[in-house]
This record gives C-alpha cells, sequence and structure tokens, in this order.
C-alpha cells in the first residue's frame, strides 16, 4: 500500500493595489505610440482614490510624471471611519458602514491605525508638494465631501492646481444611478471640460 502526499503551494502574499497600478503606468509610458506629456490618471470612489494614491507613489519613484488626476469623489481618508464628530444623516449609498467594511478590506486591518499606508489612505500624506494638477468633484450629500474638500484645499495650500466641482444635494455615486438626469450630466461634462484642458 502506497500513500501520495501533496505539498500545499505556498502561501503567496498578496500584491498591493498601488503596484498594479503602477506597473500599469509604466506599461502605458513605455509604449513609443504615447504622447508621456498627455498621460491622465483618475478614476471614481475607490478607484479614485487608488489614483490618487498612484500619483503618489509615482512622483515618489521618479520615473513617470502623470500630467493629470481626475479624481470623482475619492475614497481618501480610512480615518473617516473613526470620526464621531460627523453628521451623516443625509448619507445615502455609501454609508458609514459600507466605508468601515470597504476601509477593513482593502487594508486588511481596521481603519484609522497609525500604520496606515499614505498610497492606500492619500488623505494621510503631509507633503503634497510636486503632485500633477488634480479635478475633485463630488456631492454634499457624499459621506467623502468633507475628506475630500480638504484634501482639495491642502493641495491648494501645497501649490497644486487643482479645481473642486462640489454638487449640491448629491450623494455618493449619483451620476451612476440617474445618468440622463441634468445634474449627472452636467458633473459628465466638467470631467470632459478638465481633461480636455489638461491634455490640450
Amino acid at each position: 500500500m502506497s500513500h501520495c502526499a501533496t505539498a500545499s503551494p505556498p502561501s503567496i502574499p498578496p500584491r498591493p493595489a498601488i503596484e498594479d497600478a503602477y506597473a500599469g503606468l509604466l506599461w502605458t509610458f513605455a509604449h513609443e505610440d504615447i504622447d508621456p506629456t498627455r498621460v491622465a490618471i483618475g478614476g471614481a470612489s475607490a478607484g479614485a482614490g487608488l489614483a490618487a494614491g498612484l500619483a503618489l507613489y509615482a512622483h515618489d519613484r521618479g520615473e513617470v510624471t502623470p500630467v493629470f488626476q481626475l479624481l470623482v469623489y475619492p475614497m481618501l481618508d480610512d480615518r473617516t471611519v473613526t470620526r464621531t464628530d460627523h453628521d451623516t444623516r443625509g448619507v445615502r449609498v455609501w454609508t458609514p458602514g459600507s466605508n468601515r467594511f470597504g476601509w477593513t478590506s482593502y487594508l486588511g486591518h481596521e481603519p484609522g491605525l497609525p500604520t496606515a499606508s499614505e498610497y492606500a489612505a492619500p488623505a494621510r500624506r503631509n507633503d503634497l508638494r510636486g503632485l500633477p494638477p488634480a479635478w475633485i468633484g463630488v456631492g454634499t450629500l457624499d459621506l467623502f465631501f468633507d475628506e475630500d474638500v480638504a484634501y482639495a484645499r491642502r493641495l491648494l495650500d501645497a501649490g497644486v492646481p487643482c479645481d473642486t466641482f462640489i454638487v449640491p444635494g448629491a450623494f455618493h455615486g449619483f451620476d451612476a444611478l440617474f445618468r440622463t438626469k441634468p445634474v449627472s450630466r452636467e458633473f459628465w461634462r466638467e470631467q470632459a471640460r478638465a481633461l480636455r484642458e489638461a491634455l490640450a
């Protein structure tokens, strides 16, 4: 009687999302048919937070420089989860519970700990000098409103051009849920305008 034992595959630690994003950015800049002076980065919600972190990461590495960052209601600060002074009664779609779950899943630990990386939570970055110009759009009923407006202000204070577009009464993801509404169309037009001007 014989017995065959199979070895368990080695445990491979997860690759940080920022490294995947940066690999994609390097791949883009490596193509000769792409103008390196017209490469912008951006996203919405958690994707916008990743884009903001990518801007920091690229700046620190010093190999390539995106010309612009388009940040649509970006998820920037895990410490929002721990706030006790935050009035969230008008918040819709992305709630405090969603935020706690999202940050815990992304960081791999409880939000608010001092060990959180500034590439994962860009609002933790102290020095924002030298980053690409930015556009930040957010609604006043978005859970991220305070952290987004604060980040925009800090970019300006650091000498980084930043255009902030605030939508009164809009909640997180309003433009995706109500694509044909005038307020959503205007929101999209503002993003297109910002990109056109940045890439002109």
